[in-house]
């Protein structure tokens, strides 16, 4: 019977990161796809602590990864707010709008 082990765990968590990471770099058009790549990055680095600290036999690891996803989900609470200002004010969340900000 195949045992599942720190080696799986990590294969998967970084798929995930590499997925995250094209999904950041390759789409430059949607700024709500932009930010669920960052998500999936951020969970991809949670599932790597949480394979160390099982491994380990250290609740650090699992207990830091729950911090991490409750900052997660505020901020993509906060950055999804502020999109939905951001489209009342400008009609678009295109990323070419939001340069525009700057200065």
């Amino acid at each position: 019977m195949l045992e599942i082990g720190l080696a799986h765990y990590l294969t998967v968590a970084a798929i995930l990161f590499t997925l995250g990471l094209f999904g950041v770099f390759l789409n430059r058009k949607n700024i709500v796809i932009t930010l669920m790549s960052i998500e999936l990055m951020l969970l991809a680095v949670n599932i790597n602590m949480v394979a160390f600290s099982s491994q380990l036999q250290d609740l650090v690891g699992q207990v830091f990864a729950m911090f991490v996803l409750a900052v997660t989900a505020a901020e993509a609470a906060i950055g999804l707010a502020i999109l939905v200002t951001f489209y009342r004010n400008r009609g678009s969340i295109s990323v070419e709008d939001v340069n525009l900000m700057k200065g």
